[in-house]
């Protein structure tokens, strides 16, 4: 029985309280192996809700792949990823479908679907995840997202008469239909031009504003200290450091650090 001053009830009772919170994603001694190449090695991890945190590194260092684990893209050759404390890989169709209607991917390459235009890359998961709304209140909430992000280009087209940047802007609103709780982006805001960069920027920081969970990887490091409550350093398959975005902030040399490590 702990003996606690009157004084230390409160921060005590504080401690208590966050022991008992769940982390909404979880990696458990995560490693992931391809083509007999073990890119992921013992990675543990707990990623809070409402944080947002940026996975850094040097290209090939498995920061990407670190993420789709994470969102349950990729099953890992040892070790376990939960979402809410449950095995996203033991789930069953059911609640698979309920946790991808609570997460979305914006994929490096966009990641659209190539045999089907724009309005339809945007309507399938309106009709997989909320089939009860119309067609009308689809297209409603399509025309609110792409306004967003500032696309205002035909949607009877394919994605292959887009210019990268401009599949990005569809596939980041793709991802936002809907209103997932948790948003996993790869290098989301290349290609962009600079205004186009900004409003994604933007639209990630009202989402975490309104308390969801971000998990991004990024080589820039001015998106990184804008957005990062917590930082990962990814070098060689495994965790190298991890710190604030405050720490990012008024620490020039950790700031260095990273930038060295963004870039190598």
């Amino acid at each position: 029985m702990e003996e606690v001053s009157p004084d230390g009830e409160v921060s005590v009772r504080r401690a208590r309280e966050e022991r008992m919170v769940e982390p909404i994603i979880e990696l458990q001694e995560v490693s992931f192996s391809a083509q007999q190449q073990e890119i992921i090695r013992g990675i543990s991890h707990r990623f809070w809700e409402g944080k947002t945190t940026a996975l850094v590194g040097p290209s090939g260092g498995g920061k990407s792949t670190v993420l789709k684990l994470a969102a349950g893209l990729l099953i890992p050759s040892a070790g376990t990823v939960r979402f809410r404390g449950q095995d996203i890989a033991a789930m069953n169709r059911g609640e698979t479908l309920e946790f991808r209607r609570q997460s979305a991917v914006v994929f490096q390459d966009s990641a659209l679907w190539a045999n089907q235009n724009l309005y339809q890359n945007l309507e399938l998961p309106l009709r997989i995840h909320f089939p009860e709304l119309s067609r009308a209140d689809r297209e409603e909430r399509m025309h609110q997202v792409l306004s967003e992000v500032g696309y205002k280009k035909d949607l009877i087209i394919r994605p292959a008469q887009l210019s990268m940047g401009e599949q990005k802007l569809i596939a980041f609103a793709r991802a936002m239909l809907c209103r997932p709780r948790v948003l996993f982006l790869d290098e989301w805001t290349e290609s962009l031009d600079g205004n186009a960069a900004q409003r994604l920027i933007d639209r990630v920081q009202y989402q975490k504003e309104q308390g969801r969970t971000i998990i991004f990887v990024s080589h820039d490091l001015k998106i990184i200290k804008i957005l990062a409550d917590d930082i990962i350093l990814i070098l060689g398959g495994q965790i190298s450091l991890t710190l604030t975005g405050a720490e990012i902030a008024t620490d020039d040399y950790l700031a260095r650090h990273i930038e060295k490590g963004i870039a190598s």
